[in-house]
């Protein structure tokens, strides 16, 4: 497989092709993580529908291959929780499919969103991980720290998710696909 890429802003064209991405990397990354009942049960339509909503309020970002086809997608803007005080800006998700990882693809659709959040004038954001994804381990990379840990529930099972600040963003200045 080739490892080029583009980013690009979302269109709610590309609505399917994300929802597709993103019930894909859910049961991929959170396999023996989350119930598999609850994974097997995602729907791409469901997906399909609120990502068709999501996108035309902008902060959605999408990575193609040289085929054109959609790989990985970001989203975030304002903070949702209010919890947490000097972070203005919030990482919402961040899926790739599993056979693109590691490829630079998140580096490039996390530069994204915090070229958004600058852009709005904050110099901060949340991201939000559960404690067992693999992904922790690239936000540290990026600059962000542990601020919090807090349980939340998944198909009735308990889980930990990170709460991570990221405060300086020049981990991410030093490679822009856009």
């Amino acid at each position: 497989m080739d490892s080029n890429f583009s980013i690009r802003k979302a269109d709610v064209t590309d609505a399917k092709a994300i929802a597709k991405v993103h019930v894909d990397s859910w049961r991929t990354t959170y396999a023996n993580i989350v119930p598999d009942d609850y994974l097997t049960n995602l729907s791409y339509e469901s997906r399909e529908q609120n990502w068709q909503k999501t996108i035309p309020n902008g902060g959605v970002f999408v990575a193609e291959n040289d085929a054109g086809d959609i790989v990985g997608f970001a989203s975030g803007g304002k903070e949702r929780s209010g919890k947490y005080s000097g972070f203005e800006g919030e990482l919402y998700a961040i899926y790739i499919l599993q056979e693109y990882q590691g490829r630079g693809i998140g580096r490039a659709l996390m530069t994204a969103i915090v070229d958004v959040i600058k852009r709005m004038g904050w110099t901060s954001m949340l991201i939000l991980v559960l404690k067992d994804n693999h992904a922790c381990q690239f936000y540290e990379t990026l600059g962000a720290q542990k601020l919090d840990t807090v349980d939340i529930h998944i198909a009735g099972k308990k889980l930990a998710e990170i709460v991570y600040g990221l405060e300086e963003f020049k981990n991410l200045e030093l490679q822009n696909h856009l």
